[in-house]
């Protein structure tokens, strides 16, 4: 049975979602923060240091963490990673969205393979984000926990590289560096990539 595709003029309900959001540029924080605000997302919970962030995850229950994967000290992906496989269940069940400024292949399937339920490209755009959420309400992947992968089915349509070639390019830069060092994938590339498909057995 095929997944229904969201649609973003059904009507939605996120009054009562707790969601954290996790980035260390206070602009980035206060847009991220008006774009939940605009979903009528009331308990938003903004932190600027994944030490922070991890202070809240073992205090509370979420509904979802939006957080941006160059985050300095701990990255969004060693956080999602720590989610995954050192927090008890449903904690380590929460949706991720990472949220990434170059779209670099390697870094999709670098957040993919932390444990990302989806990826989303900056500068963040409402429909975008709410189609996302959307997709991620509808979610019907199992949950894997396995020795080299904790996380949501990585069964999709791009495989990411072959056998003993790193999926983290050495030569990437960080966002915080500038322009990217090689070619950004665009959102829906990044989503085919995110997606799950149907494996014969």
């Amino acid at each position: 049975m095929s997944r229904r595709k969201p649609d973003i003029n059904e009507r939605v309900n996120l009054a009562r979602s707790s969601v954290l959001l996790v980035d260390h540029n206070q602009k980035s924080l206060d847009m991220l923060s008006s774009i939940f605000q605009g979903f009528g997302v009331k308990e938003q919970i903004k932190r600027m240091t994944t030490e922070d962030a991890v202070k809240v995850v073992d205090e509370r229950d979420l509904d979802l963490i939006l957080i941006d994967s160059a985050m300095p000290d701990m990255d969004g992906y060693e956080f999602t990673r720590w989610l995954r496989r050192d927090t008890p269940p449903p904690v380590r069940y929460t949706p991720v969205i990472m949220l990434v400024g170059h779209a670099a292949q390697s870094k999709v399937q670098n957040s993919r393979d932390c444990g990302a339920s989806f990826v989303v490209t900056k500068p963040l755009t409402p429909t975008v984000l709410l189609q996302r959420i959307l997709w991620l309400g509808n979610d019907e992947r199992q949950f894997v926990e396995a020795d080299t992968y904790v996380g949501p089915d990585r069964r999709v349509r791009n495989f990411g590289p072959p056998l003993g070639v790193p999926g983290r390019r050495s030569g990437d830069l960080s966002e915080h560096v500038g322009a990217a060092s090689e070619a950004n994938m665009d959102q829906s590339a990044i989503d085919m990539m995110m997606k799950p498909m149907k494996v014969q057995l």
